[in-house]
């Protein structure tokens, strides 16, 4: 991966950590002719990722009916997040801690 594709690409890296919605227009935008990049198909992987987790585990952790679980939940879920969208505009790839590895894999065919 090249600095033009990073340059190319960071407007729709950083535009996907910007709630689910923008996970999907960062999709789309990647997606059009002459303006693939390998570095937003990492981060719009690395976002999906996080915003599914958050939807699927914020149900659950909803249910416990404690500020405690839900202020950690919430905390950790802020603080991965913060991780990921710092590194999209640094320019770099760095792969979210615990659990970026997993997106990685699972939405491979995301982006290519």
């Amino acid at each position: 991966m090249n600095q033009q594709d990073i340059e190319r690409g960071k407007k729709n890296a950083i535009i996907s950590y910007i709630t689910i919605f923008g996970v999907i227009i960062a999709y789309f935008l990647n997606n059009e002719p002459h303006k693939k990049s390998e570095f937003a198909s990492f981060h719009i992987r690395q976002s999906l990722g996080l915003w599914l987790t958050f939807w699927a585990l914020g149900y659950i952790v909803g249910s416990f009916d404690s500020w405690l679980v839900s202020s950690s939940f919430y905390l950790f879920f802020i603080v991965l997040l913060i991780y990921g969208l710092s590194s999209a505009i640094m320019g770099k790839i760095q792969i979210v801690p615990l659990v970026g590895n997993l997106y990685q894999k699972l939405f491979s065919n995301l982006g290519k």
